[in-house]
């Protein structure tokens, strides 16, 4: 699909309530497991924690088995474990976690046929005063933009808001990644962009859902992927945190689903 063939997801307030439901669900799976990061804790203790909390609650991770096209490996992990220099979708392993990382936890789950997306970065016991501008810079942004997403506004608003509050804060994000569609698939149309020119781009109706998530690095902004074809690092070994929500635009403004790790 393309930029213009976007079409409204909700269509009733039974379906705003699945939706809020699945986003209740995992707040949770991200309380639960960003409780469990300390120094020790392996990133594949923290997913075998989220696949047990969604299955157990009778939802299935929106990440594992996830494949975007024939010939990439299936996702194997139920959240993406992305840690210091790893910007998106890091594969949970035996990596142990130790003091001053950071780590940023991303986890969709799937509940009554609606996905919600949420992502948190965490610094595990303290980091040094750069590293704290930069979770507190990307939080921000995200409670920035969140405002704009009205009806009769614009993606390019979104993007100039998360665009101008980083810059602000002294760091850059990254443009090859950002936020998305969701509903009724993990990853929908349109594109969520982290840069932009205000009253360009997709107009938003209510309806939509979006996941909104800045994605910011305390260095360069190139990129380099692994063989896995999955882990996206940073070329200059910047470190980078993530934050998302996801977001359902009605009537009256911008509807946050129940996530954690947001300012608001």
């Amino acid at each position: 699909m393309g930029e213009t063939d976007v079409a409204a997801t909700l269509r009733s307030p039974a379906e705003i309530i699945k939706l809020r439901d699945s986003g209740r669900l995992l707040a949770r799976v991200l309380d639960q497991v960003t409780g469990a990061v300390r120094p020790g804790v392996s990133t594949l203790e923290l997913d075998e924690l989220a696949f047990e909390i969604i299955t157990a609650a009778g939802a299935q991770p929106s990440f594992l088995g996830y494949a975007p096209e024939p010939g990439i490996t299936p996702f194997p992990g139920s959240i993406c474990a992305s840690v210091n220099r790893v910007v998106v979708h890091g594969i949970p392993g035996p990596e142990k976690l130790a003091a001053g990382d950071l780590i940023t936890i991303d986890c969709g789950v799937l509940l009554e046929g609606w996905h919600t997306d949420s992502a948190v970065t965490i610094a595990v016991g303290p980091v040094d005063e750069r590293l704290a501008g930069l979770l507190l810079a990307t939080e921000t942004a995200l409670a920035d933009a969140i405002p704009a997403l009205q009806p009769g506004n614009h993606l390019g608003d979104v993007g100039a808001i998360v665009q101008e509050s980083v810059a602000r804060a002294g760091f850059a994000v990254i443009p090859e990644l950002g936020g998305h569609g969701i509903g009724r698939a993990i990853w929908e149309e349109p594109q969520v962009r982290n840069y932009g020119r205000r009253g360009e781009g997709v107009e938003l109706v209510a309806g939509m859902v979006l996941a909104i998530e800045p994605i910011v690095s305390a260095g360069g902004t190139e990129l380099r992927l692994d063989p896995d074809r999955w882990t996206v690092r940073t070329a200059d070994d910047s470190v980078t945190a993530h934050f998302e929500h996801t977001v359902a635009i009605i009537e009256d403004g911008p509807l946050v689903l129940p996530a954690t790790g947001c300012l608001f």
